[in-house]
């Protein structure tokens, strides 16, 4: 009996700290004392590991049992430290091999009859246990196929205490290959249900979605109820290209961490589309808590933010989206610790022109001036300037709903964008969209030849832009050249990034 040091991790925010759990058994009153900067739910593993070891065969002496898990200013949180508890006691007992212990991290969460139990944020644990140079991650076999996403590291899972304690005493080999190859727990691309070919008509919205998601803009829908605006935010994920290996393991680990991924298929291969409802606070959007976890925009990271019904949003809770939308990450600040999480999306928004949805059709709009007014704003100036891309969804006709006139498909649309994609990845040299470009270096890559130069300045003085805006203005030009395969921004294309800078104005006059 004596003391031992176990190798665990604590996920805090998006950042893995790695956490030593130390025991210490020795002679005198029999008790279970836990200290570390603990949650209740970490004290809670006192009664939880006890009974786990006993129910697994294992003899618990009536000693003086004490646990640290240390660094102490860390904050502990979860069940995760369940298993690594377990297995420092048991260390601390003599009933283990502590060589075994060597370069070994373990974590898991303990059922009262020994089993080990799924816990969340295994992939970035082990991604950070093989850049430090840790050998063997023991995981919950529910969460394996997720660790064996990451090369170069031994995974194995296990089902109960009674395996971790054969395999530590060197009487049962765990074999690696008895468990999920990576090629095997990569989820392959499938097509969606959804498609672009379903919408009649909207010409305008496809055409507006198309350059949105070419260049990373941000996109704004206006128009009455039932006119198909939901409808085509909705395709619009399945027409963004393709994800690298390398995106879909940064968005794969923001769901792990919250425990969002298939266990059998937990590499995300599509990218997010995520859907908020108008009644989500700002911490729902943004992340939070006392340790704060990612918000829905970090669940969008790489992929689209949908708003639907944008003018019910409560106002302080859009507000919370222009420093992300700009800096394309948040930051949350805490007593304890700054936080930064990504926030690399598109946004997509729709809206009613007004309570009743049928302005400007006076013979059928039922509000005053007045209500009009003040259900525009609603929305702030200031997040309108953060809008690329602002189009009319008008109401459908019928003629339109029975037409026999082929629309494109969703694959057809995609692979314009791709290509588009690719000019702007040649162009600055890496993984950038026009969208994301520095003010610094848009007269370098957005020039205008006179010609367009005249119609920019008089746009900008008729449109009152301000200087953000007359950047996304050239910014989406850029984009339309670029799906025109053209090396320079001309009048027409001007001309299209200029009218998506019209809607606004239309209907807040600002």
């Amino acid at each position: 009996m004596g003391f031992s040091s176990v190798l665990s991790a604590a996920i805090i925010g998006l950042r893995v700290e790695f956490i030593h759990v130390e025991a210490d058994v020795s002679n005198g009153l029999p008790l279970f004392h836990m200290v570390g900067y603990l949650s209740s739910e970490v004290k809670e593993a006192a009664e939880r590991v006890r009974t786990a070891i006993r129910n697994s065969g294992i003899e618990f002496p009536a000693k003086k049992t004490v646990i640290n898990l240390a660094p102490a200013h860390v904050r502990k949180r979860g069940a995760s430290f369940d298993l690594p508890i377990a297995v420092a006691i048991l260390a601390s007992l003599g009933q283990v091999d502590t060589r075994q212990l060597q370069k070994t991290l373990f974590i898991g969460e303990l059922g009262l009859d020994g089993r080990v139990l799924e816990v969340p944020g295994i992939l970035p644990i082990v991604m950070e246990a093989k850049a430090e140079g840790i050998a063997v991650c023991m995981v919950p076999k529910a969460n394996v196929a997720e660790g064996a996403l990451v090369k170069g590291i031994q995974v194995f899972g296990v089902e109960h205490l009674k395996e971790v304690n054969s395999f530590l005493k060197g009487e049962w080999p765990l074999v690696q290959e008895q468990y999920p190859k990576q090629e095997n727990v990569q989820e392959k691309l499938q097509k969606s249900d959804l498609d672009f070919s379903d919408i009649q008509g909207q010409d305008v919205v496809k055409r507006a979605a198309e350059v949105a998601v070419a260049g990373g803009h941000n996109l704004l829908l206006i128009g009455p109820p039932g006119s198909g605006k939901s409808m085509a935010a909705q395709r619009i994920s399945g027409i963004l290209p393709p994800m690298t290996e390398e995106e879909s393991m940064e968005i794969t680990k923001i769901y792990s961490i919250l425990g969002m991924v298939n266990p059998q298929h937990p590499l995300i291969r599509e990218r997010p589309f995520r859907s908020v409802h108008h009644t989500a606070t700002k911490a729902a959007l943004i992340g939070g808590g006392m340790i704060p976890s990612p918000g829905e925009i970090s669940l969008s990271h790489g992929g689209v933010l949908f708003l639907d019904e944008l003018p019910e949003f409560q106002k302080t809770v859009l507000e919370v989206l222009r420093q992300p939308l700009e800096e394309h990450q948040i930051r949350i600040a805490r007593t304890h610790g700054n936080y930064i999480f990504p926030a690399d999306f598109i946004l997509v928004a729709a809206m009613n022109p007004c309570s009743c949805g049928c302005y400007p059709d006076f013979e059928r709009c039922t509000c005053t001036q007045g209500q009009i007014q003040n259900y525009l704003n609603r929305i702030s100036q200031p997040f309108l300037d953060r809008i690329d891309i602002c189009v009319e969804a008008p109401r459908v006709e019928y003629d339109s709903l029975k037409s026999r006139k082929r629309e494109e498909t969703s694959e057809e649309i995609r692979r314009r964008v791709c290509r588009a994609r690719e000019r702007q990845k040649k162009r600055y040299g890496k993984n950038i969209v026009n969208a994301r470009i520095d003010a610094k270096v848009i007269e370098q890559f957005c020039g205008l030849d006179e010609q367009e130069e005249k119609m920019m300045k008089a746009a900008f003085t008729a449109l009152h832009l301000t200087a953000r805006t007359y950047h996304k203005v050239l910014k989406v030009a850029r984009t339309i050249a670029d799906l025109d395969e053209s090396e320079k921004i001309r009048e027409r294309h001007l001309r299209e990034a200029i009218s998506y800078r019209m809607i606004d104005k239309k209907y807040w006059g600002r």
